[in-house]
């Protein structure tokens, strides 16, 4: 910057511009949180106007520093930092703040708003996104190109960030890698929505931090010479840096400054017109930017578009470079030629767990997928999810195969990161009644339209001897309600290939392969339905002989009850037909001819097998048919015993048709 950011009269213009932009926004929303925007304003503006790296015309420029408002309650903040300097949001968008169709919502939202690198709200989930930008940003240095990819991941966070137990996973994972271009400025206001702090937080922040691995400095939240100097300290420092800022939340409301007041609601007409006068502003008048300051900060479009242009300018020297090419391609959309050249195929007979499947189908696609990154949450053996060519990542050395520790929240919001990374294609594992762990990762990566895919094993009952701990009965509904997620359950091994095809296809949301420990059958394709109609969700997997009766129709490690009964009712003069259902997303979005085909409309009686909850399978079997699942968590004893014991075989598929056709 040209002018003295310390000293100069415009630079406390622009940070009083910057709060009371937000304070207006939300007085005129009626509804919102003034307090932290007017406290982390100077922050906000030496990170904008000095030390980030952005060009507000191009929001998504490949080689930026990413910024992330993890206190995304605070979003007023971001919103007034975004049109200050130049990005695509108006005035008359900040003062439709938090408005149905505003590009000013609540809380910031990834792909809604310029400028916003990922959706915010939920306390923790930014600070631990930012680890898996950092960790991504570091493997494109290391296998793709350093100069390219030398990029600053920033986050401002708050006290309710760090008390959420996702952040000290993630935190903990960022000082063992020594992830170096991650940096945290915390704002310490010591104040939460009940009060003072103390209620229920006093530990020393900066010792837990310095305890992770990390770089710790303390600053006063006003002093922008200090907050300055301890940014420049933290990009040269080889550890992530966590600066804790002692800040005053509602900096300047002459009542309500340093109390719970300041936080969930607006100030009020009284309080924000006194706050107005203490800062020399006329208190009548509302979202005034002075042309000064609006010159000023304006020219962050030129600086940035100046640093966009040297970066491009690397780039067309260095795009013949293979690894530079491979990125590209990838990060516009593309896969490699050949991607699935290498996926195994298997015989029919063969006796494997779809877990084993798809760690097989992994091993095809790395070797052509340079960009597929995979990891466990300490659970790679059993996941069978690590990339058996590749090393591991290590602190300095950035492999494909992330060791995450029993960290499972951590893991989903890493891998959000990951997916926030042009051209990084991420997988991980964990046993599936774990998914508990992930949950509001998950939620975030299909909100967001981020596609992380999640090997989730263990799928069932099925596991047998640990018990109902570790049997996820009720979890294919949860997430099959959640939206924009799709989950399919592969019946054999080359259903799982093809499961993970869909997957690497689907790069608008999220996908959960859920796989058994079991063995299954592998069927003979020669003889029954491709295993491609995995793509179509739900395909005819054996056809009736003779007049259409009943259809059978199952997922997962139940559709070979679904085949053995078939064969005994067809003995019995009953044309039966299986469907294998594996994704009810994917089949949800065929067309309609195509799901007649699949499920006739004519052929009422139907009965569906899944070793889980049932809920939901009415839409495909009808409300007066017979669903066979859990009805109850499972329980300790051999995996066979226990699928007798609940009902998941031929012969209970066959009473029940016969039954239902009586």
């Amino acid at each position: 910057m040209s002018r003295n950011v310390f000293t100069d009269p415009l630079v406390k213009e622009s940070v009083d511009t910057i709060r009371l932009l937000a304070a207006d926004a939300v007085e005129k929303a009626k509804s919102g949180h003034p307090g932290t925007p007017m406290e982390a304003a100077p922050i906000a503006y030496l990170l904008y106007m000095k030390h980030l790296r952005h060009n507000p015309a191009n929001p998504d420029w490949a080689g930026r520093d990413r910024f992330i408002l993890s206190c995304g309650h605070a979003s007023a903040l971001i919103y007034s930092m975004l049109h200050l300097t130049g990005y695509d949001l108006s005035l008359d968008d900040i003062k439709d703040f938090r408005q149905f169709g505003s590009k000013t919502a609540g809380h910031p939202e990834f792909a809604h708003t310029p400028g916003i690198e990922t959706t915010t709200g939920p306390l923790g989930q930014g600070v631990a996104v930012a680890v898996g930008m950092a960790m991504g940003g570091q493997y494109l240095a290391q296998n793709v190109d350093a100069e390219l990819f030398d990029y600053r991941t920033w986050v401002i966070c708050s006290d309710g960030d760090l008390m959420e137990g996702v952040s000290a996973e993630a935190a903990s994972l960022a000082g063992h890698l020594r992830l170096g271009q991650l940096n945290y400025v915390y704002l310490d206001n010591k104040i939460t929505i009940e009060g003072d702090t103390a209620l229920a937080f006093t530990e020393d922040v900066g010792a837990r931090y310095l305890a992770y691995g990390w770089h710790v400095e303390r600053v006063e939240g006003e002093n922008m010479a200090e907050i300055d100097a301890a940014m420049e300290r933290a990009k040269t420092d080889p550890r992530p840096s966590l600066i804790v800022a002692r800040t005053h939340i509602g900096l300047g409301a002459p009542n309500k400054q340093d109390t719970h007041d300041a936080h969930g609601a607006p100030l009020g007409a009284e309080e924000l017109a006194l706050t107005k006068q203490g800062f020399g502003r006329d208190p009548q008048q509302s979202f005034v930017v002075p042309v000064e300051v609006a010159e000023h900060m304006g020219g962050c479009r030129t600086r940035g578009a100046e640093l966009e242009a040297a970066w491009q300018q690397q780039f067309v020297t260095k795009k013949g470079n293979a690894a530079v090419a491979g990125w590209f391609a990838v990060s516009c959309g593309d896969l490699p030629a050949g991607w699935d050249a290498k996926l195994p195929r298997f015989e029919a007979g063969d006796n494997k767990a779809t877990r084993q499947a798809s760690g097989a189908a992994i091993q095809g696609l790395a070797e052509q997928v340079p960009l597929l990154i995979g990891g466990s949450a300490d659970l790679a053996p059993s996941n069978n999810t690590e990339i058996k060519t590749e090393q591991s990542w290590l602190p300095g050395r950035s492999g494909r195969n992330i060791h995450y520790g029993i960290r499972e929240h951590a893991m989903g919001s890493i891998m959000n990161g990951l997916c926030h990374t042009p051209g990084l294609i991420p997988f991980a594992g964990t046993f599936f009644v774990f998914a508990d762990y992930m949950r509001p990762a998950m939620r975030m990566a299909a909100l967001m339209g981020l596609a992380p895919i999640y090997v989730l094993t263990h799928d069932s009952i099925g596991l047998g001897e640990d018990g109902p701990t570790h049997q996820p009965v009720e979890h294919l509904a949860s997430l099959r309600a959640m939206p924009n997620m799709t989950v399919i359950r592969p019946a054999d091994a080359n259903e799982t290939v093809e499961a993970w095809k869909a997957a690497l296809n689907n790069r608008k949301g999220p996908t959960c392969l859920v796989l058994t420990r079991q063995g299954l059958p592998t069927v003979d394709r020669e003889v029954f339905g491709a295993a491609d109609g995995v793509q179509h969700g739900g395909y005819v997997l054996a056809k009736e002989d003779g007049a259409l009766q009943v259809i059978l129709i199952a997922s997962g490690s139940e559709v070979q009850h679904a085949m053995a009964a078939r064969d005994t009712l067809q003995a019995d003069g009953i044309g039966t037909r299986v469907v294998s259902l594996p994704s009810w997303e994917l089949f949800d979005a065929q067309d309609e001819t195509y799901r007649e085909q699949v499920l006739p409309s004519t052929c009422t009686k139907r009965v569906a097998m899944e070793a889980a909850a049932t809920f939901g399978w009415e839409r495909y079997v009808g409300r007066c048919n017979p669903i066979i699942g859990m009805e109850s968590f499972g329980a300790s004893a051999p995996a066979g015993e226990l699928m007798t014991h609940f009902g998941f075989n031929p012969e209970n598929f066959v009473a029940r048709a016969k039954a239902l056709l009586d």
